[in-house]
């Protein structure tokens, strides 16, 4: 019995961390359209953050839920001004301009930091259940994927920004019309996104080995989360991020951690074969 009790607060863990690793990407790719391929050195960036500020001095916390999204919000702020606003509606060419993106932020992050693996004590502490043992930060990222959900679905649905942004993205021709600026529409939505993906790697900082390459060991299983979810950011990103999460940690008990990465894309694969749309334009039809 407890094997099933560690195993179901693994798949929970599973879950949640795929969802915060993707809502970010559900924001820019689900609303913008834009193949951001450089989402993974997001990622990173984000969890180089909490290390270096967490290492100079300030509490882990602050780290990890304030200055890492703050810090990888306004790069994604500034890197839309720069490029990404050009790229719109230009489905090859922000794929390729992001991956170049992502090779130039893997550069300049080892040219400072080198390529050594770099961390931080994971925070709180650990209990047991029969002979296994478990961490209750596992628990804190499962409710901290609450929180998020729950954050993003309010501003999105009764915030007069979430009614803009949505507003914008499906007809912005329209919505300049009515005096929408959609140019500020777009920079604040890819800039929330940027956000809401350094604050995933912040909080993956304290139980992971932070490398500057670390972000291409997240970008294909975020893409494909967020294209099996389909085009609803929430319900479609919570159902995919469950399905792949609790298959992960099933196949990767049963088998071996590569089999799992395994049996998660072939799962995604059939997936997508059946479901075109993604589990969202299926089941979840005008949900958010």
């Amino acid at each position: 019995m407890d094997i099933y009790l560690i195993l179901g607060l693994n798949a929970l863990n599973g879950v949640a961390s795929l969802f915060l690793l993707c809502v970010g990407l559900a924001i820019i790719f689900g609303m913008m359209k834009i193949v951001n391929l450089a989402h993974g050195e997001f990622i990173m960036l984000g969890a180089y953050a909490t290390v270096v500020s967490t290492n100079a001095g300030v509490n882990i916390w602050i780290s990890m839920l304030v200055i890492s999204p703050v810090f990888v919000g306004v790069a994604g702020l500034v890197i839309e001004r720069l490029l990404i606003r050009h790229l719109y509606g230009r489905l090859i060419d922000s794929m390729l301009a992001t991956w170049g993106l992502s090779l130039l932020i893997t550069g300049i992050v080892t040219t400072i930091f080198g390529n050594t693996i770099k961390g931080v004590q994971t925070p709180l502490g650990g209990f047991s259940v029969g002979q296994y043992s478990s961490s209750y930060y596992n628990l804190f990222i499962a409710a901290m994927a609450v929180v998020v959900m729950a954050i993003v679905f309010a501003v999105m649905r009764f915030t007069r920004f979430g009614l803009i942004a949505r507003a914008t993205m499906q007809n912005p021709g329209m919505s300049a019309a009515l005096g929408i600026n959609p140019d500020r529409v777009y920079m604040l939505t890819f800039a929330a996104g940027a956000a809401l993906t350094g604050l995933a790697g912040g909080l993956i900082a304290p139980v992971a080995g932070i490398t500057p390459g670390m972000g291409a060991a997240y970008v294909a299983k975020a893409f494909i989360t967020v294209v099996g979810g389909g085009a609803s950011i929430i319900s479609g990103t919570i159902s995919a991020a469950s399905l792949f999460g609790t298959i992960d940690q099933i196949g990767s008990y049963l088998t071996t951690p590569v089999y799992g990465q395994v049996i998660v894309f072939t799962t995604a694969i059939v997936l997508i074969r059946l479901l075109p749309q993604g589990i969202s334009g299926r089941f979840f039809k005008g949900q958010l």
